[in-house]
């Protein structure tokens, strides 16, 4: 299985960068291939029209969740998926709900 590339995108990326390391822990211990980084939701469409590092999935933080449906247009025809990030998770920052709602979502969509 080739490594899945995860994109979470929030207003300003600092409180997703701690989600971030909390997920990459869930990931080693889970023995998963997975890069995982964060980006303020301006700069988001940038990674996503870059095609050499296509993103498999792009979890947005529930204080950007107005633009999911954005997003949805931006990523139409291509594989990568867009979703919300659970509020409570994102709260709690629980790094391997996360990352296991993430990984479930893009099994069922390959």
């Amino acid at each position: 299985m080739k490594m899945k590339k995860i994109m979470l995108a929030c207003s300003a990326g600092m409180s997703t960068s701690l989600l971030v390391s909390k997920m990459e822990q869930a990931a080693v211990k889970e023995g998963l291939e997975v890069e995982i980084f964060a980006v303020p939701a301006s700069e988001a469409e940038e990674h996503l029209n870059n095609t050499v590092e296509k993103v498999d999935i792009l979890l947005l933080g529930p204080q950007v969740r107005f633009m999911k449906a954005q997003f949805d247009k931006k990523v139409a025809g291509t594989a990568t998926l867009v979703d919300v990030i659970d509020m409570q998770a994102y709260g709690m920052m629980d790094g391997a709900k996360v990352l296991a709602t993430a990984m479930a979502q893009l099994a069922e969509n390959n």
